[in-house]
């Protein structure tokens, strides 16, 4: 990351008027540098000297100056990364799988019809929109490759099996539904961690 993010982001902590420490801008110079949203864990990996309580209270005091965004896919770990304003604007694509999320730019065209689609939206309810985000919820090439041929995730389950009861718990995050030459219950692949 190039000092112009930083110094922006350490900018923003000041008139949060929240303190500039040095583990706050280690985590500014860890987002900065991942190409995705991370982690805790992820985040204490690149950086094992920062102790995961203050790790993550200087995470919700970043959230709160604007300088870190929090990303949530559809696992239980909430990602991290630094806010729009300091990077280049993107989208997310979410494994409803496994988790992962990436970093996505979408086309101009698409940027542009989403702008034209939210100044209408401005104009016929009188909602001032600060910023928009586009998720997109799939499944990963990994995924897909894991699961073998034969099986797809999906929203369903097949009948009869444990996971199609109330209250089970789904593999993945995600159901997963045998196909004509899959097995139940599939194998799930492994979670980033």
């Amino acid at each position: 990351m190039g000092p112009e993010p930083r110094e922006r982001a350490i900018a923003r902590l000041r008139a949060a008027g929240q303190r500039v420490t040095p583990n706050r801008e280690a985590l500014v110079d860890v987002l900065g540098t991942a190409d995705r949203p991370l982690t805790l864990p992820e985040i204490l990996r690149e950086r094992p000297d920062l102790a995961q309580s203050s790790t993550y209270r200087n995470l919700l005091a970043l959230e709160q100056a604007e300088v870190v965004r929090r990303v949530d896919g559809v696992d239980e770990f909430a990602r991290f990364e630094l806010d729009d304003g300091l990077t280049d604007h993107h989208h997310h694509l979410i494994c409803s799988a496994c988790g992962r999320v990436e970093d996505t730019a979408m086309p101009g065209a698409i940027e542009t019809a989403i702008e034209d689609a939210i100044a209408r939206v401005e104009r016929e309810h009188g909602f001032a929109v600060q910023s928009h985000r586009l998720d997109l919820l799939g499944t990963c090439r990994a995924c897909r490759g894991a699961a073998g041929p034969g099986l797809r995730f999906g929203p369903a389950v097949p009948s009869g099996s444990p996971a199609a009861s109330p209250g089970a718990t789904r593999c993945c995050s995600a159901a997963i539904t045998a196909g004509t030459t899959g097995t139940w219950p599939p194998t799930c692949p492994p979670k980033p961690t």
